[in-house]
């Protein structure tokens, strides 16, 4: 939990730097375990028209801490934040960057900082 803590408190607009797998997979967890709470309770209290726009709430403040976690993520396998924008080829560009947020760190520093690792 203080992984996601730390994601949407102190690191929510830090794109410098980078972020190990373990920071990402916790921060990642614990936002789907919010999503799939909030939906379930809404769902069991009968208020399908405002889970909708829970759900749209909680993607925007969200946004920028996923974002930049996931910016910190590829830094931390050397690659520039850019690749973000490989989402937006179909299907495709979504599983190259689920790779990438899988591959293990470079080891010793690299040119966007040093390994969180050590």
């Amino acid at each position: 939990m203080n992984w996601f803590i730390s994601c949407v408190t102190t690191n929510y607009l830090n794109f410098q730097g980078r972020a190990r797998r373990k920071e990402y997979w916790m921060f990642t967890l614990v936002y789907f375990l919010i999503g799939l709470a909030l939906g379930i309770l809404l769902k069991i209290l009968g208020m399908q028209g405002l889970a909708k726009l829970i759900q749209v709430i909680l993607i925007l403040a969200f946004f920028l801490p996923s974002l930049a976690v996931t910016v910190r993520r590829l830094h931390d396998t050397n690659r520039s934040g850019w690749w973000c924008l490989i989402t937006m080829v179909p299907f495709l560009g979504s599983i190259i960057l689920f790779i990438f947020m899988l591959l293990d760190s470079t080891p010793g520093d690299n040119k966007y900082g040093v390994n969180p690792k050590e």
